[in-house]
């Protein structure tokens, strides 16, 4: 990519896309385009060839319209199947159509069987079920990366797909009822500390592990991939490294400063209770992250206190 390349980011107005645009327009990249801050209808397929046709991207980066944690999945399991499933069967065909250079997907490590073995390995996509919490986001993102695929098969056209950890970092989605669990937990312990509650209430046992995974590491594997990737299975990016939830919560907890309790709610799902993905193929590839999740808590949660 050159700092004149015409570059599109479709996203949430989420971590990945803001962290994207942020360092693009840092490194004087003059032709950058995102379809939450450019108000580029991405649902609607006559919106999205006329943006095509007269903005002609090189590079495409395509994420997720809907995205969230357990709760929200659950309570909008037709948003999640429906917005994203037709965002980037829009977005990949007219990739194609108007012969976009490469274009990047970003699916999700919801998309492996709830029985995966561990570490994930890339062939073990549609090898069991999925996770019932996540199923229909999952179903999503497995048709993405099967459309990248297919296009690249049947057509030719350069389009990859990277599975990340669960991604965390300024930007993210903080709200307390439908964030994922890094974002929703961090507002939930400064809501209370700053209301002096002497207890805070966490979904499930505490037991399932996550791996998670620094946005701005996230940013440089994706620029990674742009430049040298171009196979046609999709590829892991992870931290390589997981932890229990109740683990997750005591790290925010620390950081926070919230001194009362925390307490587990075992009436509520857990969800799957590992998902730990095998991040050799990326590592041969020569890339590896760089922020511990220590230090990527802490750059979170400083960004976090200055948007309240």
């Amino acid at each position: 990519m050159r700092r004149n390349s015409k570059i599109f980011i479709v996203g949430h107005n989420d971590s990945i896309e803001n962290s994207l645009k942020k360092y693009f327009q840092a490194q004087g990249f003059a032709h950058v385009l995102s379809n939450t801050q450019d108000r580029i209808n991405v649902l609607d397929q006559a919106k999205v060839d006329s943006f095509f046709k007269k903005f002609k991207p090189e590079y495409v980066f395509l994420g997720s319209l809907r995205s969230g944690g357990i709760a929200a999945n659950q309570k909008f399991p037709a948003e999640f199947i429906y917005e994203n499933a037709q965002s980037q069967n829009l977005v990949i065909d007219a990739a194609y159509r108007y012969k976009v250079k490469k274009l990047l997907y970003f699916s999700s490590s919801c998309v492996y069987p709830k029985q995966a073995k561990q570490p994930i390995q890339e062939s073990s996509l549609l090898t069991g079920p999925l996770e019932l919490t996540s199923e229909p986001y999952a179903v999503a993102k497995i048709a993405g990366t099967r459309i990248c695929q297919a296009y690249k098969a049947q057509y030719g056209f350069n389009a990859i797909a990277a599975i990340p950890a669960t991604l965390y970092g300024p930007g993210s989605d903080t709200d307390i009822e439908n964030a994922h669990v890094l974002g929703a937990l961090m507002a939930k312990l400064h809501k209370a500390k700053t209301e002096g509650a002497d207890e805070v209430i966490v979904w499930g046992s505490g037991k399932p592990r996550r791996e998670f995974l620094y946005v701005d590491d996230f940013v440089s594997a994706c620029l990674f991939l742009m430049e040298n990737y171009e196979g046609r299975e999709h590829i892991n990016v992870g931290s390589g490294y997981d932890v229990t939830i109740k683990q997750l919560a005591l790290m925010i907890k620390k950081v926070s400063g919230f001194k009362g309790k925390i307490t587990f709610d075992t009436t509520k799902p857990d969800g799957t209770m590992r998902k730990l993905m095998d991040n050799t193929r990326m590592r041969k590839l020569g890339w590896k992250p760089k922020v511990s999740l220590e230090e990527g808590i802490e750059k979170t949660y400083q960004w976090f206190i200055r948007q309240q």
